[in-house]
């Protein structure tokens, strides 16, 4: 997906505006500047649609979303809105493509992760948002998370949460090994050398062989950019990249020298490895100090955050692992007001706020990661600091034109059998990706699509 160009003006919060679209040059038909572009929704239809009494459903698995959902109820109390969560993840993926290959029972509104985006642009499920006003959000978000949302000059969806990709570290572990935490990935390899031999029992961090989107990210950061569609028939599928290598090497090296562990994620196993300091750090996304502090909360106080590892001394580049959207169902027979829905939750400033500091979803939307309320924060668990702002910080060093396939699922899956199995079995990572890589243009093609 690719970004577009114009920085569109700033909306007020709330507010779903339209956009208010001149002429290019006089073509002597006396057009009002001032009236909406062809197929672009007005205001006169947003207020009408509003205030008629109308159903939406809204399938979601953010937690208390309710909230967010009685707000928007409340301004407009003519709308009535259902929340369903019908699964986190696959489970959420594989009821939704049932319900819209059938024909019966999609929501109005779902929530869609960035990474899966594409995969119902195939089948033109998703809502071009951008006549119903979505473009104008374009300047409040930044140019990376606008790229994830945006094909073209049509948006498909509203960004929620995002994942900036930063370090967690124990500063006591640490310390006590003589190491300060690494600023490039070179020092990284030497650091878990150094921890590995004075802890051996622990390890500097641990690295997962079930977890692709994590994987993806370090590709992302690298420079990476192993995955293309372009929204028609034709994907790229590309892993033998110098990018991909220098990942795959440096990991591989920790790997076969027993400088990591390689435990899967979200499993008790991780869960106590956190805890009990068996993984002094972890390169973690921007929901993960929050996620940490409840998985870990007997080590309140230990932890600090920074930005990730760098590939070269003195950059600064993050990417992003996680995050998600409100998209508008294609099939809906109340398009505007579940666009309105889409939109409302994340960009009216109580909800969008209350999204960030009170269930804490890492934010998109800039006004809210400016805002004092959230971002002047201080953590007891971090030793006071102020770790939405650091994050914050992180989100504008993400970097932009990171594309994905319209198959991720089974990207994911492929990964864990291949790559993923290596990181798991302690094996040579290169085979394991060679194997990845023609297993993903094996099936891509027996899928029909044209692989460059």
């Amino acid at each position: 997906m690719r970004p577009t160009l114009r920085l569109a003006a700033a909306t007020a919060a709330g507010a779903l505006l339209l956009t208010a679209c001149s002429g290019g040059g006089d073509d002597g038909g006396g057009t009002d500047p001032d009236a909406p572009a062809a197929g672009e929704i007005t205001q006169a239809e947003i207020d009408e649609a509003l205030s008629t009494p109308t159903d939406l459903v809204f399938w979601t698995w953010v937690p208390d979303i309710q909230n967010q959902v009685d707000m928007f109820m409340e301004e407009y109390p003519e709308i009535d809105v259902e929340v369903v969560n019908v699964g986190q993840g696959a489970p959420h993926y594989q009821k939704l493509r049932t319900a819209l290959e059938s024909g019966q029972g999609a929501p109005d509104v779902a929530q869609v992760e960035f990474q899966h985006l594409s995969s119902f642009t195939l089948g033109n499920y998703l809502l071009d948002l951008a006549p119903y006003g979505a473009s104008e959000l374009e300047g409040e978000y930044a140019e990376w998370i606008w790229d994830q949302v945006t094909q073209d000059d049509a948006v498909y969806g509203i960004p929620q949460d995002v994942g900036p990709l930063g370090l967690l570290y124990r500063e006591d572990l640490l310390t006590a090994a003589g190491i300060e935490p690494p600023a490039t990935w070179d020092a990284f390899v030497e650091a878990a050398r150094t921890y590995r031999a004075a802890n051996p029992d622990s390890y500097l961090t641990n690295f997962p062989g079930n977890d692709g989107g994590q994987f993806v990210s370090l590709l992302w950061q690298a420079g990476a950019r192993p995955f293309a569609y372009d929204g028609a028939e034709t994907v790229s599928i590309e892993l033998g990249t110098p990018e991909v290598a220098k990942v795959i090497d440096l990991w591989n090296t920790m790997v076969q020298d027993d400088l990591i562990a390689t435990d899967p994620d979200f499993t008790d196993q991780w869960y106590q490895g956190l805890a009990n300091g068996k993984y002094a750090a972890w390169p973690a996304a921007a929901w993960g100090p929050v996620f940490l502090q409840g998985t870990a909360g007997n080590t309140s106080g230990l932890w600090r955050a920074t930005t990730i590892p760098q590939w070269e001394d003195g950059e600064t580049v993050s990417s992003n692992w996680g995050g998600s959207t409100d998209a508008v169902i294609a099939s809906s027979e109340n398009p505007i007001a579940a666009a309105e829905l889409a939109t409302w939750i994340n960009t009216a400033e109580e909800p969008a706020l209350t999204l960030a500091t009170e269930q804490f979803l890492f934010p998109a939307y800039n006004p809210v990661l400016e805002d004092p309320a959230f971002i002047d924060q201080e953590s007891e668990f971090y030793g006071g600091e102020k770790v939405n702002q650091i994050f914050a910080e992180i989100s504008e060093t993400v970097t932009t034109d990171f594309g994905w396939l319209p198959f991720m699922d089974y990207v994911y899956s492929s990964y864990e059998e291949t790559v993923g199995k290596a990181f798991a079995d302690r094996t040579e990572l290169q085979p394991a990706l060679e194997a990845w890589e023609a297993d993903l243009i094996a099936y891509a093609e027996d899928q029909g699509f044209t692989v460059e």
